[in-house]
């Protein structure tokens, strides 16, 4: 059985500006350690599709969602970058690549669910697993994990679903004492 991955070109258009950590050098850094495991050649590779309204509205409210696509259109039509929290900015492209992102984890639950994939991996972004309910959060624009896990559940018919959600945020001074404690071996 394969290992699905998708990904989509859509998601390296979205950029919150220069010396944002959340950048399309993302997507190059994933690939990038791919070929040097030579797990690339394991994969399966699929195009992200868009997501439906009706998948974001599993994890989203109706009114976030309509002042969400407002908000992006207005920065498609100015060409411009706008802020809609201190973290998270727009581009013109965001609202694609946002699709793409919430897609892809749809359409991977569904490759496992399914057993067309023994497993998934969606090298997407923007990111998916901080915003809620009614907004934007931690660079995430929607919870691509809430919406896998809602159609997993709600129209996939699973009784029960695990989420293991881990963030790295290694500063310079943790960073330090690591390669300390390494070299003390």
């Amino acid at each position: 059985m394969i290992t699905a991955y998708f990904t989509h070109p859509d998601c390296r258009l979205h950029d919150m500006g220069s010396g944002h950590p959340e950048s399309p050098q993302r997507l190059d850094a994933i690939e990038d350690r791919l070929l040097v495991s030579g797990l690339d050649i394991a994969l399966t590779r699929f195009d992200a599709p868009l997501a439906r309204h009706a998948d974001l509205m599993l994890a989203h409210s109706e009114g976030y969602l309509l002042e969400l696509e407002e908000f992006m259109k207005q920065a498609t039509e100015t060409g411009e970058h706008r802020a809609l929290d201190p973290d998270t900015l727009v581009c013109p492209h965001t609202w694609r690549a946002a699709l793409r992102s919430a897609g892809a984890a749809v359409a991977a639950t569904d490759a496992v669910i399914d057993r067309k994939a023994a497993n998934a991996f969606c090298a997407i972004r923007p990111p998916g697993h901080h915003a809620t309910r009614s907004e934007t959060m931690g660079f995430c624009f929607f919870n691509n994990i809430c919406i896998a896990a809602r159609h997993a559940l709600d129209v996939r018919g699973l009784k029960r679903v695990a989420i293991i959600d881990f963030d790295v945020c290694i500063t310079a001074t943790a960073r330090r004492t690591s390669l300390r404690a390494t070299n003390a071996f």
